[in-house]
């Protein structure tokens, strides 16, 4: 039996963000980039999605309308 330790990668846009800090929640994760993504603070996370030894969960851009 081998063990594996699981990391998390975060998207958002197309863009490939690394975890902040593991012991962080999505939630905090979200909080920590949004001075880089303003947009992040209104997306919804889809994940996580387990490919190879990752966890990888998206921020998909809310779509709205304006007026």
């Amino acid at each position: 039996m081998k063990i594996e330790c699981v990391r998390r990668e975060f998207s958002f846009n197309g863009v490939r963000l690394p975890d902040p800090n593991p012991s962080m929640t999505i939630d905090q994760v979200r909080d920590c980039y949004c001075q880089v993504y303003p947009e992040i603070t209104t997306a919804v996370v889809e994940g996580p999605e387990a490919v190879g030894s990752k966890l990888i969960y998206r921020f998909i851009r809310a779509v709205g309308t304006k007026g």
